[in-house]
């Protein structure tokens, strides 16, 4: 599926529509942007860590007009949330908004912080030094960021990468910012991110949803990668849908869940799917089971 439009990687803020920039990022490919209006800017996403964080407060200082006034994380995962405290420093009083669900899982993990974990990378070391800050601004389903001459809709169109996903559209800009809903990053082979925490049967339909909010010349910005566009989300939901469906005839035909992955042809490389078998067969009900299952 080819992408949109190429961003270069750690080269700062690009403005991909009118007051609104993408920061693409070597570092798990992931993107950082901003939208900008006559009150200021909201920030979407944070990056990994305090130290990722400063580098990106920085280029934005650099490179964007205005002082921000609010942030938005599309998810709890560390890569885009754990820049928030940096954020908050910086501009004392801003909300952090979250899903309500992303916010309690970044909550715990604070008041819990896992022990690190052994690596020769020292961002990964910075990961584990940053102290998390939760978003103190929650939803349940839309929110709305006034930015004086401009609005931006946050919603949760439901589970999919995680419980707490939440996308922003830009109306007067046609521009959508996916969160992990969407991936596209070669790193990954455009591989959607199917984590222990996904939810592979409601996928197919919270993406439906995302659809509904893109028109036909709508950017989407997805968390990794390039920009893409409405037909790249087609494609990508269409295949989910597949992984879904695969799950649930599996399950259906009573195919252990430990020969799943090798009962079937797959969309995407079976190495990448584990987790979504996994949880696919967690999350149907009893009745679209069939024994033996285990």
């Amino acid at each position: 599926m080819p992408t949109l439009r190429e961003l270069p990687r750690d080269a700062g803020f690009v403005e991909v529509a009118d007051r609104v920039w993408v920061a693409r990022h070597a570092w798990f490919d992931v993107n950082v942007s901003v939208v900008g209006g006559s009150r200021g800017l909201l920030v979407v996403d944070t990056h990994a860590s305090d130290e990722a964080a400063r580098t990106v407060l920085d280029a934005l200082r650099r490179q964007v007009p205005g002082d921000v006034v609010a942030v938005v994380n599309t998810h709890e995962h560390f890569d885009h949330a754990y820049g928030n405290g940096v954020f908050r420093a910086a501009y004392p009083g801003v909300p952090l908004i979250a899903h309500e669900a992303a916010a309690a899982r970044l909550a715990a993990v604070a008041a819990d912080p896992p022990p690190p974990e052994p690596d020769d990378d020292p961002r990964v070391a910075a990961v584990y030094a940053t102290d998390v800050v939760p978003p103190d601004t929650t939803f349940a389903s839309v929110r709305v960021v006034d930015l004086g001459d401009r609005a931006v809709e946050l919603v949760h169109p439901g589970r999919g990468h995680t419980g707490g996903d939440v996308v922003a559209r830009v109306d007067d800009a046609d521009v959508l910012f996916a969160g992990d809903l969407v991936e596209e990053s070669r790193d990954r082979d455009g591989v959607p991110g199917y984590g222990p925490d996904c939810h592979p049967m409601e996928w197919p339909l919270t993406l439906d949803l995302v659809l509904d909010l893109l028109g036909p010349s709508t950017l989407v910005v997805p968390g990794h990668g390039n920009p893409v566009d409405l037909d790249f989300v087609t494609e990508q939901r269409g295949a989910i849908g597949v992984v879904a469906e695969t799950i649930r005839d599996l399950a259906g035909r009573g195919v252990p869940l430990a020969e799943a992955l090798d009962a079937a042809e797959w969309p995407f490389p079976r190495g990448e799917l584990a987790e979504a078998v996994r949880r696919g067969y967690e999350e149907l009900p009893r009745a679209a089971r069939r024994l033996p299952l285990v």
